[in-house]
Parts: structure tokens; C-alpha cells; sequence
């Protein structure tokens, strides 16, 4: 008796929500190799990405988290109310326990990480075609050793979030002058990736950066920081 053939899922409609104009060709670029039938739509933050949630139905939705007006997690949360049954994973720089299992528990099929080659993102989103969860294997390997560890049933939903490296604070603000440096940057129309070369860091660190100055500054976007400071005084 022959093995029943594994369920295949077709990926004609894609949608890829992304501020980084790079990771937006590049993912293209990928998909066209795994899935040249298909047809990619792009987004660059959660406003955008919704609006084409909102009008077409799509296969599959690579999401990013660090977004110029919010977390790719929110869109996520919103995509389970109002585009319900639409598969979506994430691909980020991000790849700290609690934003992964955040993800996964919010509805992501899957989570893959940005710093992966073309052939590793490409054989991850083939798998999506069997029916498969594609996880980036550093990931993978990090959450199963966290299940199998003694004592740890509960230690996944209390994982708290990677920290950047603590910085000095700036002159008469409450950021850093790390973060001072970023938001800087971010006034003047920079992207992260951008903002990450410019100052010798990871994409990652630039997104914790950024996270913390939303938050300092009460404010959920990019234009809303720097609309902040200027109010504070904290940029020219």
C-alpha cells in the first residue's frame, strides 16, 4: 500500500510587508524561484498591509515586526479577526524567544529569520507547498531545547523579551545617547538598515532601539518620535 501524497498548498498570491525596500525585492526574488507561478504584492507597514488584507486574499503574508508604524505582531493579531484563515510567517531580525513564541501563539505559521541565506529561506517556504511550518533552524533547535529542559512547562510563556546593551543616558532627555543617535537618524528618513550601517550595528539592536523610544515617547510610529522630540526639544 503507497504512502497517501502529501497535501500541497499553492502559493499564488503573496503578500510581503516589509519597510526595507532590499528585504522586499530579495523576498520576491526568493518566492519567484519557489513558486514562480505566483504573484507578489508588497506593503511597508501595518497601514498598507492591512489596506491589501482588506481588498484581496492572499495565500501567504511574510511579515516583518519592526514596521515604520507598529509591530508586525499587531497586524498579525489583526489579521486573525478580519483576515481570518490566511496563512502568514514572519521574517525578521528579531529572533528572541518571547517575540517568536508571541508570534506562533498569535496565529504565525511560521518564523524565519532574515540573516538566513537565500537557499535556507527558499527550502523553508518550499516546505509550505507540502503542508510543512517553516522555522528557521536556530529557532527550532532554541524552542525544543526549551521544552525538553526539566522544570520548564511554564518557562516558554514567561520568557522575557532580549534586551539591547545598556548605553549612557543623553543630556537633557530621557533616551540614551544611543538611542539619541537613532532617532536622529530616523529624522532624517533613514531605514533601519540604514540607521544599522551607519552606526555599526545589527538591524536587530537599531529595532530594540527604536521599540524603546516608542515607548519612551508614548508614541506607536516613526512619524510620531520624531514629531515627540521635536516637541521635547531633543532634535534640532
Amino acid at each position: 500500500m503507497q504512502p497517501a501524497p502529501a497535501p500541497t498548498q499553492p502559493l499564488n498570491d503573496i503578500l510581503i510587508v516589509d519597510d526595507d525596500a532590499a528585504i522586499r525585492e530579495r523576498l520576491q526574488r526568493v518566492i519567484g524561484r519557489v513558486a514562480p507561478q505566483s504573484r507578489c504584492v508588497t506593503a511597508a507597514s501595518v497601514a498598507q498591509g492591512q489596506a491589501q488584507l482588506a481588498q484581496q486574499r492572499f495565500d501567504l503574508t511574510l511579515l516583518d515586526v519592526g514596521l515604520p508604524d507598529g509591530s508586525g505582531l499587531d497586524l498579525l493579531a489583526w489579521m486573525q479577526v478580519h483576515a481570518p484563515g490566511r496563512d502568514a510567517v514572519i521574517v525578521s531580525s528579531l529572533g528572541d524567544d518571547a517575540t517568536v513564541l508571541q508570534a506562533l501563539r498569535g496565529g504565525a505559521v511560521g518564523y524565519l529569520l532574515k540573516n538566513g541565506s537565500d537557499t535556507e529561506l527558499e527550502l523553508s517556504l518550499a516546505s509550505m507547498q507540502r503542508g510543512g511550518a517553516p522555522i528557521d533552524p536556530v529557532i527550532a533547535r532554541r524552542i525544543l531545547a526549551l521544552m525538553a529542559a526539566p522544570g520548564n512547562s511554564e518557562t516558554l510563556a514567561n520568557i522575557p523579551p532580549e534586551r539591547p546593551p545598556e548605553d549612557a543616558p543623553a543630556p537633557h532627555s530621557d533616551l540614551s545617547a544611543r538611542e539619541t543617535e537613532v532617532l536622529q537618524l530616523v529624522a532624517q528618513g533613514h531605514s533601519n538598515r540604514e540607521i544599522a550601517r551607519s552606526l555599526n550595528l545589527s538591524v536587530n539592536t537599531v529595532e530594540c532601539h527604536a521599540k524603546n523610544i516608542y515607548r519612551k515617547l508614548a508614541v506607536r510610529s516613526r512619524a510620531g518620535a520624531v514629531h515627540a522630540a521635536r516637541g521635547r526639544g531633543w532634535l534640532n
